[in-house]
């Protein structure tokens, strides 16, 4: 049997953030771009993985972003500031149960590949007060899912990797969580929480 989990480690986007993705494809098409073109440009792997491991800032990823784009430079920008503009929603079945895990008495983190926008962004969202802790991957200068990136979380977190419940929708970061020796557990929607209240030892 694995030890009880004594802490949870729960990705950010996918999990606690939701994306709607109208108001983004509503950009792209007001400048004349393909739908989910800024995403893709954004996830071009030679920008993307420098953002998330705090080699470059936000602001300096958006304007390689731009730069990209088969817009003029000025509409270009203003593109990708209008597509930013937009920071998500919080899952508020994933909040509820983020507040029930610290009420039975476990730590919560964030555990999320993220830009030096990270903060500003929980601030708004109102989740700052919500964790125990934020690990991001461009503090961390490495991102999920690097061993490294889990052992350096696990220490922050000061809870042993198979005491740490971690929950992401990314099935390669999961096996990444995994083989560092926490539990982890691939999230597909709020209709886990039942299950992973279990693992936690908390009130089913």
């Amino acid at each position: 049997m694995r030890d009880r989990a004594q802490a949870l480690m729960i990705d950010l986007d996918g999990v606690l953030r939701r994306w709607d993705p109208a108001p983004m494809i509503a950009v792209e098409v007001g400048y004349g771009l393909k739908p989910a073109s800024l995403l893709e440009t954004a996830m071009s792997w030679d920008i993307y993985r420098p953002a998330m491991a705090g080699e470059i800032t936000d602001a300096e990823w958006m304007k390689l972003v731009a730069d990209r784009l088969p817009l003029e430079p000025e509409r270009a920008a203003a593109a990708v500031a209008e597509w930013q503009s937009y920071r998500g929603d919080v899952d508020p079945e994933v909040l509820a149960f983020v507040r029930e895990v610290r009420a039975g008495g476990r730590k919560v983190a964030i555990a999320t590949n993220a830009t030096d926008r990270l903060r500003p962004d929980l601030d708004t969202l109102g989740l700052t007060a919500e964790v125990d802790l934020v690990l991001s991957s461009w503090e961390l200068k490495v991102h999920k899912p690097a061993p490294e990136y889990f052992e350096q979380a696990c220490a922050q977190l000061r809870v042993l990797p198979k005491h740490v419940l971690f929950v992401d929708d990314d099935d390669r970061v999961i096996r990444g969580a995994r083989s560092a020796g926490l539990s982890g557990y691939r999230w597909a929607g709020p209709e886990h929480v039942p299950y992973l209240r279990k693992v936690l030892d908390l009130p089913v």
